[in-house]
């Protein structure tokens, strides 16, 4: 087996073209300009501009025009860093396939594999193109994608295999036939690449909040204008304090934010090792209340090893390796596993084996028949027979599967399910084995209806990994439950939960019991049970359907075909990066690179900053706005002598110092001490309600009392325009410093953050106090900015102000601190 060259490879996709369905996902630099014009600020700006030019005010236009550029620069950057992370992490989670090229194996992206290519194909994986099988080893496909029937079909040699179709058991090597377009699948019109994303619900709420601001700003445009024309009856003036209200209205920052928060988020996780398939997952990752982790390789270590035989025949336990090891049990055992197996019982199996050094142990006689594994609980059976030897029949699986098919008298079952208890307490995977004698005229459409004797037991160690007990403690204080789900027996699984110290690890049910309870029944028991035993697919679908219907945000772990129904049901479900199945991966919202659960500890904690950073962010946003919209409006509507202080020039200023601050300074925010310490917060929390907008609209309006009051002095003064709007621009550019500053922490003291290290943030709030500094000092900015000279205790006056009009928070949050709150955790759904 060579499979092609490189030159071939080349001149095969030369003629067939490259294993693609679509042209890809990235978003090119014109759909991003194209993204950037469109955007409400961006045409605002535009029409304001193009109102200054038209009145002859060239300064003024061109400084917009400036503006413009400024704005959309820093758009088109966010954008496309958001699209550089995205695009980072869909090549990491791109599939890849094992192919002969040159004479060697190398390892491909799917889209790399042309037409004559030679690739293996392995249980759990998508089939990446349509080609024809060879060398096949106990496999069969699900076909359901192409035909709709759910019955998994056999494959042999010669039979041809489709693209999007799933390996469901075993293995086989194919030659490439068609690739892209001209797979079957590319015929009929479907793509793999098609994934209908919906909205989630902070998504939702994001966008219902910015248009119901764009509304409001509507009607202050007209309200402004109205008045303006009024009283002045130049509707040209009026246009253009109609737009700068209009400016001040929006809130363009917050869907930035979002998405930018998202993006960086996800490839954040994806350093840490866990990548995100949709980055609006990381929103969900803090409200995750009970994880479900598999055990194999999850919570212990990769791989198994062979360490006690028990010989049915002689009531003897013997170690391996050890005297006496190499017994009937473990050539059963052996007989009954792959050639050439790939499951790690069965490499543990065959190692074993060889160390035990049977006569021909290097050997195996061919395999005639099989029955795959199946059944509830799992057996699967091997028939084999070498030229001039006799036939064997032997099988492994589950211990009461076994006994069952072999009839074993009470005394017999009673003991061997007793040494199977002993073996499961110590955290032993333990498997029966048993052998028959051929059936004349053919074999029997049932394995269980050959003639079986029980050969014994093997007990299989797969101790738990070094982290796992400290990665289940950081979930207990993280308020997140831990539930253990495997297809292992109830003493197996129960011992692995003590060891790794899950709570409650005494309660336990079988999957046969899930399947038994009724909704309401399952409901609370799913919920008080922490260790689920003998479970299959349908189980532990019901399990995830019972945890959310009884108000949990349930994460599930898993790496195997079967684990996708349950995978995609949960609200997060993870995957394994290393051992898991392509299957697997594909329903999964979350792959952890390294297989180890501590990730996911890692992409909660990442998870919690996130979104307390975009609380941070959007309260910061809406509390700056309030002041700057009354600071337009509310002289206007009083009827003050000097009613039109501010401009669009000023307006977007603000807004450019604004942006930035929002969805990249506090992006950039590190996780608050404690974080991991308190309850996930409610899936369906309010953003941008209640409490939290309660207290946006209060700083917003302490800021305003602060601008105003130095409005209201300065005019009753007799100052005059270019004096007052210097005074009140300071005084905004100063309380928003302050804004920022105190906006870190929603509890903490702004003393207190003022040591936590974020380059970034500082860097703008530098630029931001040396761009007021330039306006105030610089005599071409000042002019252009309609200021004038004021003494050094006016601008004393403008920080006092602002120090008053932001810092009465600290009062709060001190307050907070002395009488916390009690913590809201999740509601049980009605009826739970």
């Amino acid at each position: 087996m060579r499979g092609l060259t490189t030159a071939a490879a080349t001149e095969s996709r030369t003629a067939h073209g490259r294993n693609v369905f679509s042209a890809g996902h990235r978003t090119g630099v014109l759909v991003t300009l194209r993204q950037v014009f469109t955007e409400p600020m961006f045409l605002l700006l535009l029409l304001t501009c193009a109102v200054y030019l038209g009145l002859g005010q060239t300064t003024e236009g061109a400084t917009l025009g400036a503006a413009l550029v400024a704005v959309g620069g820093i758009s088109v950057y966010q954008q496309r860093r958001s699209d550089r992370a995205l695009g980072a992490l869909r090549d990491l989670t791109q599939p890849t396939a094992q192919v002969w090229r040159d004479g060697a194996p190398v390892t491909l992206a799917i889209a790399d594999l042309v037409v004559g290519d030679v690739l293996l194909v392995t249980e759990g994986s998508r089939l990446p193109a349509d080609g024809t099988v060879h060398d096949p080893n106990d496999f069969t496909v699900d076909e359901a994608v192409l035909t709709g029937e759910s019955v998994t079909v056999s494959k042999a040699a010669g039979d041809a295999v489709f693209a999007g179709t799933g390996a469901a058991t075993g293995r086989a090597w194919m030659t490439v036939t068609a690739v892209g377009a001209q797979t079957e699948l590319g015929r009929i019109g479907r793509s793999l690449e098609t994934i209908q994303t919906v909205k989630t619900p902070l998504q939702v709420q994001i966008n219902t909040f910015v248009l119901r601001m764009a509304w409001i700003g509507v009607g202050a445009f007209v309200l402004v204008c109205g008045v303006n024309y009024a009283r002045s009856g130049d509707w040209v003036s009026a246009l253009l304090f109609g737009l700068t209200l209009a400016m001040a209205v929006l809130p363009e920052e917050i869907p930035v934010a979002f998405s930018s928060f998202m993006a960086l988020g996800a490839a954040r996780l994806g350093r840490l090792g866990v990548l995100t398939r949709q980055p609006q997952t990381v929103e969900s990752l803090g409200s995750a209340t009970v994880i479900c982790t598999d055990k194999t390789g999850t919570l212990t270590q990769e791989g198994m090893t062979l360490r006690q035989v028990y010989d049915a025949a002689t009531q003897t336990l013997l170690p391996v390796p050890g005297a006496g090891a190499a017994s009937a049990v473990l050539v059963s055992a052996r007989l009954a596993s792959e050639t050439a197996p790939f499951d790690p019982m069965e490499r543990a199996i065959a190692v074993a084996y060889v160390a035990a050094g049977p006569a021909g142990a290097q050997t195996l006689a061919p395999m005639i028949h099989e029955y795959p594994l199946g059944g509830v609980p799992p057996m699967m059976t091997h028939v084999r027979q070498a030229a001039g030897q006799a036939m064997t029949v032997t099988a492994k699986g589950a211990v009461e599967r076994i006994l069952g098919v072999c009839r074993a008298d009470t005394a017999t079952s009673a003991r061997v399910r007793e040494v199977a208890r002993e073996l499961s307490a110590q955290g032993y995977r333990v498997l029966g084995v048993a052998q028959a004698t051929p059936t004349p005229g053919g074999f029997p459409e049932r394995q269980d209806d050959f003639a079986w004797t029980l050969s014994g037991l093997i007990a299989l160690e797969n101790p738990p990994k070094a982290n796992a007990g400290a990665v289940i403690r950081a979930f207990g204080e993280a308020g997140i439950v831990v539930k253990l789900i495997t297809g292992d027996s109830p003493e197996t699984a129960q011992a692995i939960a003590r060891q790794v110290g899950i709570p409650a690890a005494g309660t336990v049910l079988t999957g046969e019991q899930v399947m038994a309870m009724k909704p309401d029944t399952l409901r609370g028991q799913a919920g008080a049970t922490a260790v689920f035993a003998r479970m299959f697919p349908e189980a532990k679908l019901r399990v995830v359907e019972a945890l959310k219907a009884a108000g949990e945000v349930v994460a599930m772990t898993g790496d195997g075909v079967n684990d996708a129904p349950a995978l995609k049901a949960a609200h997060i479900g993870v995957a394994m990066g290393q051992r898991g199945s392509e299957v697997a991966r594909q329903a999964a919202s979350l792959v952890l690179v390294r297989d180890d659960l501590g990730g996911m500890v890692d992409a909660v904690a990442q998870g919690r900053r996130i979104y307390s950073n975009l609380q941070k962010a959007v309260a910061y946003i809406v509390a700056i706005h309030i002041p700057i919209i009354l600071t337009v409006a509310a002289p206007l509507l009083l009827g003050w002598r000097l009613e039109n202080l501010l401009s669009p020039i000023h307006i977007i200023v603000l807004e450019l110092v604004m942006g930035p601050t929002c969805s990249v300074a506090f992006e950039n925010e590190p996780a608050e001490p404690g974080q991991m310490r308190r309850p996930p917060r409610r899936l369906n929390a309010s953003f941008l309600a209640g409490r939290e907008l309660g207290r946006s609209v209060a700083q917003g309006l302490g800021i305003t009392l602060a601008v105003l009051g130095i409005y209201l002095a300065a005019m009753t003064q007799g100052q005059d325009a270019p004096v007052v709007r210097t005074l009140v621009f300071t005084t905004l550019v100063l309380s928003n410093i302050l804004l920022v500053l105190v906006s870190r922490s929603f509890t903490l003291s702004a003393v207190r953050t003022l040591r936590t290290p974020n380059r970034v943030l500082w860097l703008l709030l530098g630029l931001t106090l040396a761009l007021l500094l330039t306006t105030l000092f610089f005599g071409p900015a000042q002019r252009l900015f309609g200021f004038a000279p004021v003494p050094a205790a006016s601008l004393g006056w403008c920080a006092l102000a602002a120090l008053l009009g932001v810092g009465w928070i600290e009062g709060f949050k001190a307050a907070g601190r002395a009488w916390p709150r009690p913590p809201i955790t999740q509601e049980p759904a009605p009826g739970a």
